[in-house]
C-alpha cells in the first residue's frame, strides 16, 4: 500500500491541476502529428488518451507524459499514404508487441550505455524542436498574434511569483482564452487545425489480410517504431529520473509503452511514445506521480467529449506561449558554458547529436548517431597501450600498459624491436589486460617474429584471467608454456 501510494499520490491538487494543464497542451499537438501522418486529427487524440491511460498504470516511470509524437508521426507518414490507416493500425500493434519483447528482454538497461553528451544533446536538440515547432504558427499571423504570445510568456514567468498554488501555463491558456473570446479577437483557435469529433474511441481489429506479404509491408515499420519510441521514452524517462531525484524501472517502461501502443492500435490510435515536452510541463506543473499522467488521460478525453465547445475557442497564440517556455526550460544552457572546458570529444559528440536531429527531425537518429560516436572515440582512447623498452643486466624487458583488444594490436605491435637475436626479452604484462581473440593473435606474432630470430621469451605479470583467454585464443600460448613466469 505504501508503494501504490508512493507511486500514485503526492500533492493530489498539484496533480489534478497538471494532468488538467498537459491535457489542455496535448490537444493541438495531438492534432498536429495526425496531420503530420496523414490522419484525421482523432486518430492522434485517441492515441494519446489510451497511451495516457495505460502507461499511467502500466509505466515504469511516475509523472511521465506518453502519446502521439513527431517521430513516430514521420515513421508512420510513408506507410498510411500507401497503405492506408488499416495498415497503420497493424503496425502500431506489432510495434507495441515487440517493445513488449524487447522490455523482456531487459533491453532498458541499455540505457546506460548512453553517454552524457549524448543525451545533452538529445535535450538541447529538443528545446530547439519544441521551440522551431511553433514557428509555424506565425506565418501569415497579424501582430495580434504576436502580442498574445508574448503576454502569455509574461504570464507564464511572472505569476509564480505572486501565486504558486495554480499552475502558471493554465492560467496563461484560461486567460487569453477569456480575452479572446470576450473580445471576439480573430485569431486561430485549436478548433481550426481540424475536425474534432465528440465521440469516445471504440474497439476495432485492423482489416488486413494475415499473410507473409502483409507482414513484409509492416514489420519494417513496425520495428522502426519501437525502437525509436523506446530510445525517446528511455532518455525522456532518465531526464525526469535526473529532475526529480528519483529512479524509474526502465524494463518496466518498455513493457509498458508497448501495451499502450497495443490498446491504441487496437482502439483506433497511431503509435506514440513518451512526451519530453508534456513531461516537462507536467513536472514544471507539480505533476510527480501516476495520478498525473492518468489524468492527462482522463481530462483529454472529457474536454474534446464534453467540453468541446469550449475547447475549439483555445487561442494557439496560448499554447505557443506554453512551448516557448518549455523549450527554454528543457535547453540545457549551461553546456554552452562548459564546452570550453569539457574533453573537444564530448563537445563534437554533443553538436552532432543536435545537428542530426535538427537535420532529419527524429530524435532516436541523433541519439543513435551520437553514441556510435562516443564509441569511436572511446575506443580510440583505450587503444593507445603504452609500452616502455628497459635495458638491464639480464637483457631487455618491455613493459607494457593498457588494454590489448582489436583496435589496440597494431599500435601496440608497433612498440616492439625486433632487429635482434640470441637474446632473452622479458615481457611484463602485470598492468596489459588481454579481451579478445585480436590479443591473443597479436602476443603469437610477437612471439612468432622473436622465435625467428632465436629470442626467448620471458612473460611476467600475467593474470589469471588473461591467461585463460591466452589458453582459448593463442596457439603460440597453448604450445609453449615454458615462456610464462
Amino acid at each position: 500500500m505504501n508503494r501504490i501510494k508512493n507511486e500514485w499520490f503526492g500533492n493530489v491538487k498539484n496533480e489534478v491541476m497538471s494532468g488538467l494543464v498537459v491535457a489542455i497542451a496535448l490537444i493541438p499537438e495531438a492534432i498536429g502529428f495526425s496531420l503530420l501522418a496523414g490522419l484525421n486529427p482523432m486518430v492522434g487524440l485517441y492515441a494519446s488518451f489510451c497511451i495516457a491511460i495505460v502507461t499511467a498504470i502500466a509505466g515504469g516511470r511516475p509523472g511521465m507524459i506518453s502519446g502521439a509524437t513527431g517521430a513516430m508521426a514521420l515513421v508512420l507518414a510513408g506507410l498510411v499514404k500507401s497503405h492506408g490507416i488499416e495498415y497503420m493500425l497493424a503496425a502500431s500493434v506489432l510495434a507495441g508487441l515487440l517493445q513488449i519483447v524487447f522490455g523482456m528482454l531487459k533491453a532498458g538497461n541499455l540505457l546506460r550505455f548512453i553517454p552524457s553528451p549524448v543525451m545533452t544533446g538529445f535535450v538541447n536538440a529538443l528545446g530547439i524542436l519544441i521551440f522551431k515547432a511553433q514557428l509555424e504558427h506565425f506565418e501569415g499571423a497579424n501582430i495580434t498574434m504576436y502580442v498574445l504570445v508574448v503576454v502569455g510568456m509574461a504570464t507564464i514567468y511572472f505569476f509564480p511569483k505572486v501565486n504558486k498554488a495554480i499552475p502558471a501555463p493554465l492560467v496563461a491558456i484560461v486567460t487569453l482564452t477569456v480575452l479572446t473570446v470576450v473580445t471576439k479577437m480573430d485569431v486561430t483557435r485549436i478548433g481550426d487545425m481540424g475536425n474534432i469529433a465528440g465521440t469516445l474511441p471504440s474497439f476495432l481489429i485492423p482489416q488486413i489480410a494475415i499473410s507473409m506479404e502483409t507482414l513484409k509491408v509492416i514489420f519494417p515499420v513496425a520495428l522502426s517504431l519501437s525502437v525509436v519510441g523506446l530510445v525517446e521514452s528511455m532518455l525522456t524517462a532518465q531526464l525526469l529520473d535526473e529532475k526529480t531525484d528519483t529512479k524509474s524501472n526502465k524494463n518496466r517502461e518498455c513493457i509498458g509503452q508497448g501495451l499502450a501502443n497495443v490498446v491504441a492500435g487496437l482502439f483506433g490510435g497511431m503509435a506514440g511514445c513518451a512526451m519530453i515536452g508534456q513531461s516537462v510541463i507536467n513536472f514544471k506543473s507539480g505533476g510527480r506521480k501516476r495520478l498525473s499522467t492518468l489524468l492527462s488521460g482522463v481530462f483529454l478525453m472529457t474536454l474534446i467529449v464534453a467540453l468541446n465547445k469550449w475547447v475549439i475557442q483555445i487561442p494557439i497564440a496560448a499554447l505557443v506561449a506554453v512551448m516557448i517556455i518549455v523549450s527554454i526550460a528543457t535547453f540545457d544552457w549551461h553546456s554552452i558554458k562548459r564546452m570550453a572546458k569539457v574533453p573537444k570529444t564530448d563537445t563534437i559528440v554533443m553538436l552532432t547529436t543536435v545537428i542530426i536531429v535538427l537535420l532529419t527531425d527524429n530524435l532516436a537518429y541523433g541519439v543513435i548517431t551520437g553514441i556510435m560516436m562516443s564509441s569511436i572515440f572511446f575506443v580510440y582512447k583505450i587503444s593507445q597501450t603504452q609500452v616502455e623498452k628497459e635495458e638491464t643486466e639480464e637483457g631487455i624487458i618491455y613493459r607494457c600498459y593498457g588494454q590489448l583488444f582489436f583496435a589496440s594490436t597494431t599500435h601496440f605491435m608497433g612498440k616492439f624491436d625486433f632487429d635482434i637475436s640470441n637474446q632473452t626479452i622479458g615481457l611484463d604484462v602485470t598492468h596489459l589486460k588481454f579481451w579478445d581473440e585480436s590479443a591473443g593473435d597479436a602476443f603469437d606474432k610477437i612471439v612468432m617474429k622473436y622465435s625467428e630470430r632465436h629470442v626467448k621469451l620471458k612473460i611476467e605479470g600475467l593474470s589469471e584471467a588473461c591467461e585463460k583467454l591466452l589458453e582459448k585464443t593463442s596457439v603460440q600460448y597453448s604450445i609453449m608454456p615454458e615462456f610464462v613466469d
